[in-house]
């Protein structure tokens, strides 16, 4: 079970890479710089709260299969990220887009729910 969360997480990781890549090449190469590095920015701290996810999730289940108590998964973090993303893009308007940074931020999201439905969908 663990072997399969790790591939699980890799994956996930592996589309969060790819995406930032894709985001770097969009704000060096094209005119919509701003949107392109507010989704940088955005899918930078959503990197950061798809591991702090993955990490809590995992220390949860274990927790949970050896019956002991657990802290909770980290969503005071996430939310705190996702804040500082915010005031990142707000104290820096002219260098990041608002509406790129809460896509970009959402996007951990939308790629656990991809990848989830990739993965049903084979299986």
């Amino acid at each position: 079970m663990q072997q399969a969360n790790k591939m699980i997480d890799a994956r996930q990781r592996k589309w969060m890479y790819s995406l930032l890549v894709i985001f770097i090449l969009g704000a060096a190469f094209t005119p919509y710089q701003r949107i392109f590095l507010g989704l940088l920015l955005g899918t930078a701290f959503s990197l950061f709260m798809l591991w702090s996810l993955q990490t809590k999730i995992t220390r949860f289940v274990n927790a949970a299969a050896k019956k002991q108590r657990s802290s909770g998964i980290g969503t005071f973090t996430r939310l705190a990220a996702a804040i500082l993303a915010v005031a990142i893009a707000l104290r820096f308007e002219e260098y990041f887009h608002l509406i790129g940074v809460a896509v970009g931020i959402a996007t951990c999201y939308i790629v656990i729910l991809i990848d989830s439905l990739i993965f049903r969908l084979k299986d």
